[in-house]
């Protein structure tokens, strides 16, 4: 009878350890909380995902960047996951920009100039680098050209007043579009007391009229032309 008693009290007990378990399982699926629509960071969570391997659960989430991601419920909750990866990304490719500047017009300016000036497969290499035009030692680092131009103003563009040099801080200044125009390889430059300027240039100082000047240059010399 002892052993018969002892033998139904473990049994008694593990009837009591399956009863408990299955109450703790079904109190903590009572408190699931879902996370669909909530935002964490660049992430929006669109649905209930897969378990993973360890049994935690986890969710598809859209990241602000257009990508999907899975991530797991714990991670979003605590703050660690706040994107698909691309805020990594980004937070470590502006510790390596130190001015934290290459977002700013004046970086693009910067940045753009180079590449035409360095890079053989921009489109406008040929007219930059392929012609011998170059960007000067100090320039190179954009520090150095930010000490030298500046903020880069609001309609301007990096103009060099020489257009068969390259750029340098003697070279170079902020132009309008109209400016930049005028000094490009194009336009027909006109030598006249001395003085060396475009055609649209010589008809803003003359007072002669554009179509007039040309005309005249056509078929007379400068010192006639300007002076008919």
């Amino acid at each position: 009878m002892g052993g018969s008693g002892l033998l139904a009290k473990r049994k008694s007990g593990s009837v009591l350890n399956v009863i408990v378990h299955i109450l703790i399982r079904r109190e903590n699926m009572g408190r699931f909380i879902d996370l669909t629509g909530q935002r964490f960071g660049r992430l929006v969570v669109l649905s209930r995902a897969k378990n993973d391997n360890d049994g935690k659960a986890r969710w598809s989430c859209l990241c602000d960047c257009g990508v999907t991601a899975i991530v797991q419920r714990s991670t979003l909750r605590r703050g660690e996951s706040k994107s698909c990866g691309c805020l990594k990304k980004e937070l470590a490719a502006e510790a390596k920009t130190t001015h934290g500047m290459h977002r700013t017009p004046i970086y693009k300016t910067w940045s753009d100039m180079k590449t035409r000036c360095l890079n053989e497969n921009d489109t406008n290499y040929k007219y930059y680098g392929g012609r011998g035009i170059t960007v000067c030692e100090r320039w190179l680092e954009f520090e150095n050209f930010y000490a030298d131009m500046g903020d880069k103003p609001e309609g301007l563009t990096i103009e060099r007043r020489n257009n068969d040099k390259g750029y340098s801080p003697g070279n170079c200044y902020w132009a309008t579009h109209s400016e930049q125009q005028r000094n490009t390889r194009i336009n027909r430059m006109i030598r006249y007391n001395g003085k060396k300027q475009c055609l649209s240039a010589w008809a803003e100082e003359t007072g002669i009229h554009c179509d007039t000047l040309r005309y005249r240059l056509k078929h007379y010399p400068p010192q006639l032309a300007f002076n008919m």
